[in-house]
This record gives structure tokens, C-alpha cells and sequence, in this order.
């Protein structure tokens, strides 16, 4: 009789340490009313493990595109287990949400379990790296492709301290990805910069932030980003072109085959705004980046279109597919964001 009430009183302390786990998570998310980072134990409490999901905004906006929601919802969708982390630039400290001005984006990703939304504070976030002295001495005003830029500096110190993989908002999740320490390839002997993942304090990161620091360009596009992360892998790797659909491995990370992500290249970034009669499988790809900086016309997911990326959203992010996206008379855009490369 007393081993029985043991096992029923263990059965209920386990019960509400769940439930004060899961009510302590999500406390630490700033939407809708509560005050974010809580002195940034919220955040650092998401990010002990290394195997977070990151995705950054780092412009002003606080309205979301279906795109970017469309991203998030997909990875908290293959990553269930994990923090789905979106950083954004316009959130602050001191800033709550009141409902009748928040994004149905936000309010849409704010009520999935394991999605936070966060303020991007860059000057705490370069601190303790080589980035650090750089921000504070540059004139951002002045600077071409700042939002751009900025971005490209944060995922780098982001992902060094904390450890995850990072994302752009215009990658759309479809299986997870089994590797811990990985560049992707966004064409044979070309890195990309819209989605890598490293354990932290990976020595090639810290590498990526000095030379990003001592090379300083801001006046060539890529230059900090996809550029950089390709000088830095030619000096860890001796490179080589990728045979059939299979990964390279160099020193302790993974150089992982473009069609892992990119296997509509940019040239044909306009195919997933098309009809297929037959579509593709995606069998070995873990992700699809969408190249909505290519999107300079504005094209438009549309809900009973039948192209590729409707079908694509209605898959892989049903929530936003179904409260976001409209049909023909009053179709949605996506927005150009600096994560959207």
C-alpha cells in the first residue's frame, strides 16, 4: 500500500514538474504580454542545449510576411523537440504587444509550443567577439546594404555563442537535418550563408568573424556573407566538386550537397511560383531556400494556384496557409528581409 502511494506521488511530482517546465518555456516568450528576455535569463534558459533553430529579422518591422511564417511554422514543425527561436530588431525590452496591433503572423507563431519570438539586441550580441569593436565604431546610416550586412554578422555571432542552425526566412523546413556541424553548398564549391549549424564556439565561426572584420567590404553584395563563409571553407577544405548527391566531409563539419537546399538554383527561382505537372519529391533535401531576394517582382503566393510553393505551404506550414495566405482577388506578397537571400 505505501509502495502504491510512493509510485502515485512520484507520478504526480513528475506531472508538475512537465507542467512548470512548459509554463517557465514559454513564459520567457514576449508574445502578447509578457516583458521579454527577463534580463535575459528567458533566452539564455532556451539555449544551453545548442540545438536551436534561429531565425533573425533585422530590420524595424514587426509585420510579418507569410513567408517568414511560413519558415517558422515549418521548422517548429520538423523540430518539435527543439526552440524555434525568431529574433527580431524591432522588439524591444520595454515594448509589449497589444492586441489590436500585433502581425497575424506573430499572433499566429506566438501560439505554437515551441516558437519564441525575441528582441535582437546586436550590441549585447557581438559582445566577447571580433564583431563587437567593429559595430560599435561603424556608421550604419552610411552603410549600403546595412540590414543586409547586419545580418549577416548576427547569425555568425549568434550561432558562435549559442550553438543551433540558423535559417533564412525564406526556407521552408521539410525533414530534419542530421547534421551538427555543416556548411551547405549552394552550388560545387560555393557556401551558402542562409542556413549553416555548428555546436558552440565552433573555431571556424570565430575564423568567419575575423575575416569579416579585416576584410570589411560593404559596398560588394555577399562580400560578409555567402562570399566570406566560401573563404573561409577553401581554407579548412580542400574542395573538390561533389560527386552524385552525397555530402563532403572536412576536419569536424560537413560541406552538405546543394541539393540539400538550394535544388532549384537561383536562375530558376521563379519554377516555384509555377504549375508542375509532375512535382518534385525532394527526397534528398532537407530544407527549400525560396530566394525571395530574387522576388523582385513581387510574385505572389496564392491560395488555389497550384503551383509549387502553394502546395509547398499547404504541406509543410498548414497553419499559415490556411489563416494567411488568400486567394486570387487579394493574394499576399512576400516581403524583401534581410534573412530572405
Amino acid at each position: 500500500m505505501l509502495m502504491k502511494l510512493q509510485l502515485a506521488l512520484l507520478v504526480i511530482l513528475l506531472l508538475a514538474c512537465g507542467f512548470l517546465y512548459q509554463f517557465t518555456l514559454k513564459s520567457s516568450c514576449l508574445f502578447p504580454h509578457l516583458p521579454p528576455y527577463k534580463s535575459q535569463q528567458g533566452l539564455e534558459a532556451l539555449l544551453g542545449h545548442g540545438r536551436s533553430i534561429v531565425f533573425l529579422e533585422t530590420s524595424e518591422r514587426t509585420e510579418l510576411s507569410p513567408l517568414v511564417s511560413c519558415a517558422v511554422e515549418s521548422a517548429a514543425k520538423v523540430y518539435p523537440e527543439q526552440p524555434v527561436l525568431l529574433l527580431m530588431k524591432g522588439l524591444n525590452s520595454s515594448m509589449q504587444l497589444p492586441p489590436n496591433s500585433t502581425s497575424p503572423a506573430l499572433s499566429l507563431l506566438s501560439a505554437i509550443d515551441n516558437v519564441f519570438l525575441f528582441p535582437l539586441d546586436m550590441k549585447s550580441l557581438f559582445e566577447d567577439t571580433p564583431l563587437f569593436s567593429w559595430y560599435t565604431q561603424i556608421n550604419s546610416s552610411a552603410e549600403r546594404y546595412w540590414l543586409h550586412v547586419s545580418s549577416d554578422a548576427s547569425r555568425l555571432a549568434f550561432i558562435w555563442k549559442y550553438g543551433g542552425v540558423y535559417m533564412d526566412t525564406d526556407v521552408i523546413s521539410i525533414r530534419p537535418i542530421p547534421e551538427d556541424n555543416f556548411l551547405a553548398a549552394q552550388t560545387s564549391q560555393f557556401s551558402s550563408n542562409g542556413v549553416f549549424g555548428f555546436l558552440p564556439h565552433h573555431p571556424l565561426l570565430w575564423q568567419c568573424m575575423e575575416n569579416f572584420v579585416e576584410n570589411y567590404n560593404p559596398d560588394i553584395w555577399g562580400h560578409q556573407g555567402p562570399e566570406l563563409m566560401t573563404r573561409i571553407l577553401r581554407v579548412w577544405c580542400k574542395l573538390r566538386d561533389f560527386q552524385e548527391v552525397s555530402d563532403l566531409k572536412c576536419l569536424n563539419f560537413s560541406f552538405l550537397h546543394p541539393q540539400r537546399f538550394y535544388p532549384i538554383s537561383f536562375l530558376e527561382w521563379r519554377r516555384y511560383y509555377e504549375a508542375w505537372d509532375t512535382e518534385p519529391s525532394f527526397n534528398d533535401s532537407y530544407a527549400l531556400h525560396l530566394w525571395n531576394h530574387m522576388n523582385q517582382e513581387g510574385r505572389a503566393v496564392v491560395r488555389g494556384s497550384n503551383t509549387l510553393v502553394e502546395n509547398l505551404y499547404h504541406k509543410h506550414c498548414p497553419k499559415t496557409y490556411r489563416d494567411l495566405l488568400q486567394g486570387p482577388e487579394g493574394s499576399v506578397t512576400g516581403e524583401q528581409g534581410p534573412g530572405n537571400k
